[in-house]
């Protein structure tokens, strides 16, 4: 049970439409309240956690192949910076690569999940994402 009185903010960093809807939808269907943000890549997504006025999230959904700055490289640099590196960041991608799982771990993700192709599989794994990450994993409050 969620004791969770504001809604959490997801920074969803995705540069597929498809996937981006899914996502929206799922969570949006969910027990908790939400505020997603959408990178469609990786330079939009650090230069949202570098902005001074961007309120930080709460948990980072990124994926793998990403345009301009590709996911390895996104998390490298939220891993590497003082004021980001507590946040949570599931990698969500098509990949099931030994390699990309090996050097997501390396980088310190918190979890990889593989897409599966099947859009209810897909729904399903993102209800688990909030069940587990947003109901029951304690979040700090703030990261600062």
């Amino acid at each position: 049970m969620s004791f969770i009185s504001k809604p959490i903010r997801i920074l969803l960093v995705e540069d597929n439409e498809g996937d981006i809807v899914l996502t929206k939808e799922a969570l949006s269907e969910g027990k908790i309240r939400n505020n997603i943000i959408v990178a469609r890549d990786g330079v939009e997504a650090t230069e949202f956690l570098t902005d001074p006025g961007f309120e930080l999230p709460d948990l980072i959904l990124l994926d793998m192949n990403l345009p301009r700055m590709n996911g390895k490289e996104v998390l490298t640099f939220i891993k590497q910076t003082d004021r980001l590196r507590k946040i949570p960041v599931i990698i969500l991608t098509t990949s099931s690569s030994e390699k990309d799982i090996k050097e997501s771990y390396d980088n310190q993700a918190n979890c990889f999940i593989s897409k599966p192709v099947d859009l209810d599989k897909f729904i399903k794994i993102i209800r688990n994402i909030e069940d587990f990450w947003i109901s029951i994993v304690q979040l700090p409050t703030n990261y600062h």
